[in-house]
């Protein structure tokens, strides 16, 4: 039975070392020896004691992570690619209030043109009806190519 249980606890070990070489850091920790440790539910002392191996081979591969990426701490890289997302989404909301600011002028400027002609209609209405200064356009005769 101790082997099954040494087993499970290795394994959430290792699953708890790639979730945070991956940067999926849960609030509150960090990409660390203890961060592992309570991820995995594994005690502190254990893992020393009885899992070494697993220590070094996340510390290796901590060690080789910050060497490629250059930074000391996954989390970090994250919050830069959060603050670049931030920023990014910042422009487009930008861009956005810009565009419905000029679509608002737009369509301002498009109901008083309708409000004009609707006007315009009423009053040429009116006049025809009251048959003042209106005339009737002569209709002209079309002519026939047969002639």
């Amino acid at each position: 039975m101790p082997n099954d249980r040494q087993a499970n606890a290795e394994s959430r070990l290792k699953a708890a070392m790639d979730q945070l070489m991956a940067g999926d850091i849960p609030e509150g920790l960090r990409c660390d020896i203890k961060s592992l440790s309570i991820l995995a539910a594994v005690p502190r002392a254990t893992l020393y004691r009885t899992y070494p191996h697993v220590k070094e081979e996340f510390e290796r591969r901590l060690g080789r992570a910050r060497e490629t990426i250059g930074e000391q701490d996954p989390r970090l890289a994250q919050i830069d690619r959060l603050k670049a997302e931030v920023s990014s989404l910042k422009g487009r909301l930008s861009e956005m209030k810009q565009e419905a600011a000029e679509a608002a002028a737009f369509k301002s400027l498009m109901l008083s043109r309708l409000a004009e002609q609707h006007d315009e209609i009423q009053r040429l209405r009116a006049a025809l009806q009251e048959g003042g200064n209106v005339r009737t356009l002569p209709v002209r005769a079309r002519l026939t190519t047969d002639q």
